[in-house]
């Protein structure tokens, strides 16, 4: 597994902590709300790609074809998360895994924020801390907002 800084769409990449040196107010149209770092899960026993390289191939997803880790076959390209409601301590997602712009997979997810988890299932770890991601990041940002 490598573990860098990434904006994180890519299908195969693990956010663990957001990205302290990213204050742009462009980064909150980044997929997971802001950049975040992490690891890549997409081929754990090839060698790492340049930070650089993994950086600019899996901040926005869709690195088919030019990413030497991005796997073959009938894969997700990328993941896209909006929140669609907040009541109370609920905060309700909706996740789009997407394979040439087109849906691959989707539904919604429902998180509670007093319990810290999801309410629904959810498709698989790297989704469900993909989504985690989202909210940390959204949360962040609202607290900022009315700050």
């Amino acid at each position: 597994m490598c573990y860098y800084t990434s904006r994180v769409a890519c299908p195969y990449f693990f956010p663990v902590n957001p990205w302290h040196g990213d204050t742009s107010r462009q980064s909150a149209m980044l997929p997971l709300g802001g950049n975040w770092t992490g690891f890549c899960h997409a081929i754990p026993a090839q060698p790492c790609p340049t930070e650089n390289s993994f950086r600019t191939l899996c901040n926005l997803g869709y690195a088919r074809g030019t990413c030497q880790r991005f796997p073959e076959g009938a894969s997700p390209d990328a993941t896209r998360f909006t929140i669609s409601r907040e009541e109370g301590d609920r905060v309700q997602i909706y996740y789009v895994v997407e394979r040439d712009h087109l849906p691959y997979s989707h539904g919604p997810l429902g998180y509670s924020l007093l319990r810290r988890e999801f309410l629904d299932p959810v498709p698989n770890e790297i989704i469900r801390r993909q989504a985690e991601a989202y909210i940390e990041s959204y949360l962040r940002r609202k607290s900022e907002a009315s700050a």
